[in-house]
């Protein structure tokens, strides 16, 4: 079954003269109200014809745009919602902001919660990384764009409105701004993603898609009866309106500029260009008409990687009637002014919806943006920082607010920048050393030179260039690189259950129940299942309780408590039969403790926001017995001034004794309440979520807690430490684990002054007293120990053979490793080459040379085969270990050998 009748029955099409049609170029079925028009005209079908001939009445401002289109929507019944961050925090599929409708995934599009309004209307910024190596270079690819979106949700029984009426808006909305209904083209192009699709339409105009209907009513099924890209779908109860109109698009629309970047930016590009080292500018009248004709090309060409690009140069470089390096001096640069504009506006929104650069998932991505624009800054000579770009974006976007202020952004920016700079300079010996060993690069070291040690590829190219050694950067590799780090990872879980049973009733939010009577409703291997329990499944990186199940006067150890779509499984260490009527009983000082270390965490995460900000966001969570960890981004590593201030901090919420309370509510009410800071610990499913409040921290969350702060007792951090760039990690302890770490470290104190025999006070002056003390005598034994070394060398220097000019020492010495190398170096510095051993837990080697013909490395290749072992060095030393202690003669006759081939 094909989708011929979803666009057929579009009535208001062919009601207001709208004619369906085949382009014969690529064959899609498009709709015009242009009788006379042939083709689709959606690039490579036409062109754009647009650019120097705006299609709008008027030209628009970005802020402009977006209020028209809102205002639009508004008088025609949509309630305007406010944007959701690009940081896509109420997903766990996602990390950025792609769509709109990610906006209203996946519970309100299932039906699952309702809209926040119905119908809606919003600018949605998002982010999409998929063509982040085309950005600057086709004159219309952005990295962040707005999507002007308004949506209906429709259910069985309740319509608000379907295709007709939203064509009929878009139909409205251009007209309004001045273009003709028989310029307008809607072209046929069904559309699927994340396991949904519908039919859909594109419009068009003066060749430049400006806005995208998708009708949303199919679902993916194995038996459906519709297939779109080799997949099948079948017809949903659920369907939505789901548009996307382009802000950024419909202004460049409206202003006819050679590019996209021109008629947004154009503040921002200025900036870079009356701050770098372009010899040329952007108004000349040439460049103008360069750019231009590359943005219509690169429409029509699509695609823009290796013969692509090169031919679209050609294509200008002959219409201008110069060289294609004379046309690349102007269009790289250019490309690369562009691509800088976009990142630093994408950086803005990442970092300003506290977003923290590092190493994995989101952060990952906003690192790959950061760098990457310091690279093509670092090219264009720009004279400014990346902050002074942001700052200019953040006042052309005043209607714009951020969680994370600018002071923070800029911190951020420079410790970034520094990173960077120091990766590059560490890095360059990396990239040579592998040109060396390899005679080439390959993609595989690209990735591992970002991916591992930060170093662009643009640098590695460089480096290689230097060398003699060309290499091509692969097509689209930043965007691969980012793709590879767009998604979250789901880990599948184990399925316990074998057939279907009716959800638990759970007991356990009374948390202060540690008895209760149930019955057993099914068996699942080693896993009983109840009709009701106080046991707390493991979630949320809580621990499980533990305890016992009463039956039959015998008491059964419960080790273990899981979850599975709502039904609690007890892992058991006996046999309960089914239908049993039990008696549960829970570990009440476990679940205690567990309830004063969730609470605490709540604590800690409102402390860490308090005091460093709104960047701050849990990471990685698990509640234990003894400790708890909490992982929270942040850019930089805490003073222990800073860690005492938190902790403190804590402990005066504790003090307060403040309430904790919660209570389930309707997600989207919860959203609207208190954002999506609920979600730190993650999302829950389902369409009411519960809503704990511990102080003035609120967060959705499943656990167990204590019905007062002061319940917690006293709170105490154990450690603090950096797990990777952008993530730190508190271990802490409440209540009785905390009492306990307290009384462990007190008596490491205790213990620790009767050894020295001092007043605890007093113990630190003494340990540094010892200290130095010891480094003084440290250092007076090493100047001895060259001593020996210089006389044992002396010594050995005595009995040296020769081959040629080379003095050849061996010998086997009754010393220590360190003290072995001490020797070594003294005969290398006296012009000697040869090989020591000790025999010390085996057989260890030092080779050395003082003789710019030998490499001490060679020498430890002789002793290694030798002595069944190996090692490595510089060329002046190498040390190693063997299995065993050679015959002297047999070592030097090797050596004699070598030199023989080598001199």
């Amino acid at each position: 079954m094909s989708l011929d009748k979803e666009y057929l029955d579009i009535t208001y099409l062919a009601e207001n003269g709208f004619v369906r049609k085949k382009c014969p170029k690529c064959g899609k079925y498009f709709w015009t109200a242009d009788e006379g028009r042939e083709i689709c005209g959606d690039p490579p079908c036409g062109t754009y014809t647009f650019i120097d001939s705006p299609v709008f009445r008027k030209k628009f401002s970005l802020d402009e745009m977006r209020e028209y289109y809102l205002s639009f929507f508004e008088k025609r019944g949509h309630e305007r919602i406010e944007r959701y961050p690009v940081v896509a925090r109420w997903r766990d599929d996602i990390y950025l902001t792609i769509a709109s409708i990610a906006d209203f995934q996946p519970f309100v599009t299932s039906g699952v919660a309702p809209p926040p309004a119905n119908p809606l209307t919003i600018s949605q910024p998002c982010i999409r990384t998929d063509d982040l190596d085309s950005v600057g270079r086709t004159g219309r690819h952005l990295t962040l764009f707005e999507m002007m979106a308004h949506h209906a949700f429709n259910y069985p029984g309740q319509e608000i409105y379907w295709k007709s009426e939203t064509v009929k808006y878009c139909t409205e909305l251009l007209e309004e701004l001045g273009v003709r209904k028989e310029d307008i083209v809607y072209k046929e192009e069904p559309w699927a993603g994340g396991g949904n699709a519908g039919p859909c339409l594109e419009a068009i105009v003066g060749g430049l898609e400006l806005a995208t209907l998708v009708f949303m009513n199919l679902e993916e099924h194995p038996e459906g009866d519709i297939e779109i890209k080799g997949v099948k779908y079948r017809k949903m109860a659920n369907y939505i309106v789901d548009t996307g109109y382009g802000l950024e698009r419909f202004v460049w629309a409206s202003q006819g500029t050679p590019t996209v970047y021109d008629a947004i930016f154009g503040k921002v590009v200025d900036a870079i260009f009356e701050n770098s080292n372009i010899p040329f500018s952007r108004e000349d009248e040439k460049v103008r008409e360069i750019i231009a004709e590359s943005s219509k090309l690169a429409g029509v060409m699509g695609s823009l990687r290796g013969e692509k690009l090169l031919e679209l140069r050609k294509n200008i470089a002959g219409k201008f009637g110069i060289s294609v390096e004379e046309l690349e001096e102007i269009v790289v640069p250019l490309e690369k002014v562009y691509a800088l504009a976009d990142h630093t506006r994408t950086i803005l929104f990442m970092l300003g919806d506290a977003l923290v650069p590092s190493n994995a998932g989101s952060g990952y991505i906003a690192r790959l943006i950061i760098r990457r624009s310091l690279r093509m800054a670092d090219e264009l000579g720009l004279k400014l920082d990346l902050f002074d770009l942001i700052s200019l974006h953040k006042k052309i976007l005043k209607d714009f607010s951020f969680d994370v202020p600018m002071e923070t952004i800029q911190e951020i920016l420079e410790l970034e920048e520094r990173r960077y700079r120091d990766t590059v300079s560490k890095g360059i010996s990396l990239v040579e050393r592998t040109i060396e060993r390899k005679k080439t690069i390959e993609k595989n070291d690209l990735v591992e030179f970002y991916d591992s040690h930060g170093i662009p590829p643009e640098t590695v190219v460089e480096i290689a260039k230097s060398k003699g050694v060309n290499i091509e950067l692969p097509q689209d590799f930043y965007a691969e690189l980012a793709g590879r780090h767009a998604k979250s990872e789901k880990k599948e879980k184990k399925k316990l259950l074998s057939k279907e049973y009716p959800p638990t009733e759970k007991l356990y939010y009374n948390s202060k129940l540690f008895e209760f009577d149930a019955r057993v409703i099914g068996i699942e291997g080693e896993y009983v299942i109840l009709d009701r329990t106080a046991f707390y499944p493991e979630s949320g990186g809580q621990d499980s309780d533990t305890g016992y199940i009463e039956y039959g006067g015998t008491k059964i150890e419960v080790t273990e408590v899981v979850e599975e779509n709502g039904v609690v499984l007890h892992r058991v260490a006996g046999k309960i039969p089914e239908g049993s009527e039990i008696r549960g009983a829970i570990n009440q000082e476990r679940r205690l403790r567990h309830m004063r270390h969730h609470s605490a965490t709540h604590l800690l995460l409102y402390a860490l926001q308090k005091k460093l900000g709104k960047h701050v966001w849990q990471a990685g969570a698990k509640k234990e017995y003894g400790k708890t960890r909490l992982d929270v981004t942040h850019y930089k590593k805490l003073t222990d001034r800073e860690i005492r201030e938190i902790e403190l901090e804590v402990n005066r919420e504790i003090m307060a004794n403040r309430d904790v309370t919660w209570e389930f509510m309707d997600r989207i009410k919860a959203e609207q309440t208190y954002g999506f800071r609920l979600y730190q610990g993650g999302v829950p499913p389902g369409r009411e979520i519960r809503v704990v409040r511990v102080g003035d921290d609120v967060q959705a969350c499943g656990g167990t807690h204590v019905e007062k702060t002061g319940e917690i007792g006293v709170f105490k951090i154990l450690r603090v430490e950096s797990i990777q760039d952008g993530v730190l990690r508190f271990e802490f302890a409440a209540g009785e684990a905390a009492l306990e770490h307290i009384a462990r470290e007190e008596s490491l104190l205790r213990e620790s002054s009767s050894i020295l025999r001092v007043q605890p006070e007093i113990l630190p002056k003494t340990v540094q007293r010892f200290f130095d003390e010891w480094k003084d005598q440290k250092k007076e034994i090493e100047k001895l120990q060259e001593r020996v070394a210089e006389l044992v060398a002396e010594k050995l220097a005595l009995n040296a053979e020769s081959y040629e000019d080379v003095k050849i020492v061996v010998e086997n010495l009754n010393e220590r490793p360190e003290q072995l190398a001490k020797t070594g170096i003294e005969l290398a510095k006296k012009g000697y080459a040869g090989i020591l051993f000790a025999d010390y837990n085996g057989a260890k080697i030092v080779a050395f040379s003082g003789d710019d013909r030998v490499d001490a490395r060679d020498l430890m290749k002789i002793a290694g085969r030798l002595s069944k072992g190996g090692g490595g060095g510089r060329k002046d030393l190498a040390q190693g270990a063997g299995e065993r202690i050679p015959d002297k003669d047999e070592v030097v006759a090797e050596i004699i050998t070598f030199l023989r081939k080598i001199l």
